[in-house]
């Protein structure tokens, strides 16, 4: 019988070390995989679109990521003139840091988080309400008209699909319990029946209730047909028109990111995290081969899901942006009030 792979971990390393370890893979992992999700997405893109996508540098195009890495980094750092520099240059920083430090309360798998807090969920949203904060700072430190409109319409987007979104989680913490997404993780053990999602018992809106996180979270990642920081056929390139060279590619880079904690927000929330879908196969899954397995489940579940993300952008068009509001303020909430009132009904009436 294996020791549990956080056991090891601990006796191998100190605190610190461990938690610098953690954060330096999450930085990594974030890095390549901004990189090859700009590859997935131009090849998923083509084949919707029967094109062949990026073939020309490296096999199917996989150094092409590389190749548009040094090509930006490359690139003249441009200051244009009247922009107030100090914003200007920590916005795409303020774009980034909360995702990072969010993704380190992610639990990949069994004891296999960068740090276990019982507030984990609270943290998330916590810093993820700095992302708004942050493209408003870049469109108006910017002083150019498309990039402050385009800041304009992102920070009201946002103001309309916070609510719902923090509507659901509202639900899910009061059919788990907790706030901690280790044991919310813990709770949906078993076959797949026991994930969040299927959990129609104590609420049967729950499919409804995880649809609805799902669009939400398409809209706080501004991805399309939610797109309206960027809007390339309306505003040039909406908040980031001004911005050059890794200046702009960190809002890139954060874009993706954010991509990613949605997904395995929603894996944790809803998917059962690193559970299996056929439950445990090989006993012990605190054993270094359990949580192995567990890694493995969490990732197929969330890269479902971020292919699901770069489906959706390109088979729905962009809409009009009143009726992206329309869409949050007459249908989203009222659904995820009903929701939320059912849920608690239940839970009083049959789980207490």
């Amino acid at each position: 019988m294996f020791q549990s792979l956080n056991h090891l971990i601990s006796a191998w390393w100190p605190e610190p070390l461990r938690l610098i370890l953690f954060l330096v893979g999450i930085m990594s992992f974030v890095g390549l995989n901004a990189a090859y999700l700009v590859w997935v997405e131009r090849k998923g893109a083509a084949r919707f679109q029967r094109r062949p996508g990026p073939t020309e540098v490296g096999w199917a195009g996989l150094l092409q990521p590389i190749a548009d890495a040094a090509k930006l980094m490359s690139k003249q750092l441009i200051l244009p003139a009247g922009v107030d520099a100090t914003l200007f240059r920590v916005a795409p920083l303020l774009m980034m840091s909360p995702v990072l430090m969010s993704l380190a309360v992610i639990p990949w798998g069994r004891n296999l988080a960068a740090c276990n807090l019982n507030v984990g969920l609270l943290m998330i949203f916590a810093f993820g309400s700095i992302n708004v904060m942050a493209i408003m700072l870049g469109g108006w430190s910017s002083r150019n008209k498309y990039a402050i409109i385009s800041a304009a319409r992102v920070v009201s987007q946002n103001v309309a699909y916070e609510i719902p979104m923090l509507l659901v989680v509202i639900t899910m913490i009061m059919v788990t319990g907790t706030m901690n997404l280790s044991e919310i993780v813990i709770q949906q053990s078993g076959a797949f029946w026991h994930w969040n999602i299927f959990r129609v018992w104590i609420n049967p809106l729950m499919p409804v209730t995880f649809l609805i996180f799902f669009t939400c979270m398409l809209a706080e990642t501004n991805r399309a047909p939610f797109d309206m920081a960027e809007a390339e056929s309306e505003l040039v390139a909406g908040a980031y028109t001004e911005y050059s060279g890794m200046g702009f590619g960190v809002f890139f880079m954060a874009e993706y990111a954010n991509i990613l904690l949605g997904c395995a927000l929603a894996t944790v929330l809803f998917l059962g995290g690193w559970q299996s879908p056929i439950g445990n196969l090989l006993g012990d899954s605190q054993s270094i081969v359990g949580v192995l397995f567990g890694v493995f489940w969490f990732f197929v579940k969330m890269y479902f899901l971020v292919f699901s993300v770069v489906w959706i952008r390109w088979t729905f068009p962009r809409t009009q942006f009143y009726r992206l509001l329309n869409l949050s303020w007459k249908i989203l909430i009222p659904i995820s009030l009903v929701t939320l009132i059912l849920s608690s009904a239940m839970i009083k009436l049959f789980h207490q």
